[in-house]
C-alpha cells in the first residue's frame, strides 16, 4: 500500500467532498446523514475556506490518498475567540477498507506535531458511545473521556450518547 499524507490544494476540494460524501454512505458514525450533504458549487466554498486555512497553518487538514484516491483525512479547526485559540475541534473520516492499517495514529502523529508548533495546547472530539473501533484509535493516541453528550445524536430511530474526548499537549 503506498499512502500519501499532505494537506490539499484547493483544487481538491471537490475530491474532498466526494471522500466526505462516501463516508457518510460508508458509515453511521460520521455526522452526516447519506446523501444529507449537498454538492453545490456554493457549498464547495466552505471546503475551500478550511483548506485555504490550512495550507496556511491557521488550521489543520490532512488527506490520505493512495494512487490520487483520496481514502481518508483529519481535519482540525483552531478556536476563533482569543480565549479558546489555543484549542481545536477534530474529525477523522476513513474509508472503511483502509482502517486498521495505522492510517489513524499517523494522521494524528502529524496532527500532533502541527499543533505543538501552532500553539495548541488542547484537542478534542466527540464519538458515538458505541463506536469502539474510533475510541480505542483515540484512546491509543492519547485522548481521554471526559464527559458523556446524553442524547446527541438521532440515527436509525434512536437517540445516541456521544462521549466527549480531549487530549492536553
Amino acid at each position: 500500500m503506498n499512502l500519501t499524507y499532505r494537506t490539499p490544494k484547493q483544487k481538491e476540494a471537490d475530491n474532498l467532498w466526494q471522500l466526505m460524501n462516501q463516508l457518510d454512505n460508508e458509515t453511521q458514525s460520521m455526522m452526516y446523514e447519506p446523501d444529507e450533504r449537498e454538492k453545490l458549487s456554493s457549498r464547495l466554498q466552505p471546503l475551500q475556506a478550511i483548506i485555504a486555512r490550512a495550507n496556511k497553518k491557521i488550521d489543520f487538514l490532512e488527506v490520505v490518498s493512495e494512487d490520487c484516491k483520496l481514502v481518508g483525512y483529519l481535519s482540525a479547526e483552531r478556536g476563533k475567540p482569543r480565549r479558546i485559540q489555543h484549542s481545536a475541534y477534530i474529525v477523522i473520516g476513513i474509508l472503511f477498507d483502509y482502517q486498521g492499517k495505522g492510517i489513524g495514529s499517523k494522521l494524528f502523529h502529524d496532527l500532533d506535531k502541527w499543533a505543538r508548533d501552532n500553539a495548541i495546547k488542547r484537542l478534542e472530539l466527540t464519538v458515538m458511545q458505541d463506536n469502539v473501533a474510533a475510541q480505542h484509535l483515540y484512546t491509543k493516541n492519547g485522548f481521554i473521556i471526559e464527559g458523556i453528550r446524553k442524547c446527541s445524536m438521532f440515527v436509525n430511530g434512536r437517540y445516541i450518547n456521544e462521549y466527549y474526548m480531549a487530549k492536553i499537549l
